[in-house]
């Protein structure tokens, strides 16, 4: 993709998506929004992390960076082909992921399509199986091996498994995967589809012009199959504890910092290996989108490491990325990058250098625009070609949470710039990221429906209701993707003819 061209996009989040099954996913109503993307005259779908799901079910903090999240297998296909009978309609509620309900009861749905395959599938449906695992082998069998033993440890977490698994014993891991031979069938079963469905939703969203943007997460998680196959890739003590860990230093949002408590890479031993872990992680997410956002960007210039013995971020120092050799040996490897740097927060001259060198265009977040004076570089009319500019990410309240709650200050100097009231402001906001000249503009789907804070996908910083939210099509209607159309046609973003001028 080229990310010079100018263009705009909807942020909405796969499991947002409607739908019957307790949780968005890659059945039907994920075609559905594609088209109705293509009404509004969009051409980016921009998702989260599509990797599964971690602590506080956050999509950041997964247990394998190269897995695809088992929950957003849609459970229609697996009907069409005979391997699941219609599940009963369950009671889950339509506006929000009950995580703790609605995971088990998929991860049923999911074994008995599992078994349905077993007993009846078509030679060319067990052969296209067997291919597939066999080109993923690399990453597939360690994750698979890895979701087996944690469900025979009951949930332990993999460095209390016991000294010969959890120090990859070659003859234990032989007899585990002998062991637990029915259990690997299956997660490499759920990956597979997961593989096949993605692949096919984003020919059905290129066919119709519609490009699909990832999100990819800078670090993982302790307790995931990438730190149990290669731990000699990160900062670990003889019992496989970090004895550092990620996070940022305090700041004027918060005294004692955030301490995100992700193992640091041992870049070292990395560099070593040119890199090799990372161009297969990007790689892998190249299949599945056409573009990717890096998270936390500045982290490859610079990132603070904490001790693993602090409690909070208080304690900690500033150390060296692995800055541009990281990137030139995956482009060495797979050619041009479509790669979104987020570059938000604290961010220094090396972190600008760093992405400018990589041909990465940065990020620029509308609300944070208000709070100084005319030259802050969020502003419209400050920013640069080379940007993505957004209403607000996943982190921020919705445009209309954000304008009932910022000072007086910034929603007079908003309503001024915008020329707005509440009553119209998302769609100013909606409007001065698509007429800036930013190449890329980006809208929340909460943003462009309007939405007030109840509808905030995530908070930093809290465990627990977050990453919930889910929109129907009766909070849609027509409106919005006619007036977004109107805003992007005219904006030069899209076809110039949805705005009926008189000739």
């Amino acid at each position: 993709m080229d990310l010079t061209e100018r263009c705009s996009g909807v942020l909405l989040h796969i499991t947002s998506l409607p739908g019957p099954h307790g949780s968005g996913d890659l059945g039907p109503e994920a075609y559905r929004f594609v088209d109705w993307l293509v009404s509004a005259g969009q051409t980016i779908w921009q998702m989260l992390p599509t990797t599964p799901i971690g602590p506080g079910d956050s999509p950041y903090q997964g247990e394998s960076a190269f897995a695809g999240s088992p929950w957003m297998v849609a459970l229609e296909p697996l009907v069409a082909k005979g391997w699941l009978p219609a599940p009963a309609a369950p009671s889950f509620w339509a506006d929000k992921v009950q995580y703790r309900e609605v995971l088990p009861w998929r991860e049923g749905q999911l074994r008995a399509a599992a078994a349905g395959f077993a007993a009846q599938a078509s030679k060319a449906d067990r052969d296209a199986f067997a291919a597939w695992c066999a080109r993923e082998a690399d990453w597939l069998d360690d994750y698979a091996l890895f979701m087996a033993l944690r469900t025979a440890h009951a949930g332990q977490p993999w460095w209390r498994w016991g000294s010969p698994l959890t120090r990859r014993e070659p003859v234990a891991l032989r007899a585990a995967a002998d062991e637990h031979a029915r259990e690997l069938s299956f997660w490499r079963f759920v990956q597979w589809q997961f593989d096949e469905q993605f692949g096919q939703l984003k020919r059905y969203a290129n066919e119709r012009g519609v490009r699909l943007m990832g999100d990819l997460p800078i670090f993982v998680a302790h307790d995931s199959a990438d730190c149990w196959a290669r731990p000699d890739l990160y900062f670990f003590d003889e019992g496989y504890q970090p004895t550092v860990v990620a996070g940022v230093p305090p700041d004027d949002l918060g005294p004692l910092g955030q301490r995100w408590g992700n193992p640091l890479y041992r870049w070292d031993h990395m560099a070593a290996e040119n890199f090799a872990w990372w161009t297969a992680r990007i790689r892998r997410a190249l299949t599945q989108a056409d573009v990717f956002r890096i998270d936390h960007f500045r982290g490859f210039a610079g990132y603070f490491e904490i001790p693993a013995t602090c409690p909070d971020a208080t304690e900690g120092r500033w150390v060296e990325g692995p800055g541009l050799p990281l990137f030139a040996a995956i482009r060495a490897a797979l050619g041009p990058l479509p790669i979104v740097a987020e570059d938000l927060g604290i961010i220094t001259d090396d972190v600008h250098a760093l992405r400018e060198a990589c041909g990465f265009p940065g990020m620029a977040i509308l609300q944070f625009a208000f709070g100084g004076r005319g030259d802050h570089p969020y502003l419209p009319h400050n920013l640069k070609p080379g940007t993505v500019a957004y209403t607000g990410t996943h982190d921020n309240d919705t445009v209309l949470g954000w304008w009932r709650k910022t000072s007086p200050r910034e929603r007079a100097y908003a309503g001024s710039y915008l020329a707005c009231s509440e009553r119209d402001v998302h769609w100013a906001m909606i409007r001065a990221c698509a007429n800036s000249v930013a190449s890329i503009a980006i809208y929340p789907m909460q943003d462009v429906l309007g939405l007030p804070t109840e509808h905030r996908m995530n908070v930093p910083g809290i465990m627990g209701g977050n990453w919930e939210w889910r929109f129907h099509w009766d909070m849609v209607g027509a409106e919005p993707a006619r007036v977004l159309g109107l805003i992007t046609a005219a904006a030069g973003r899209g076809d110039f003819t949805l705005l009926r001028l008189p000739t």
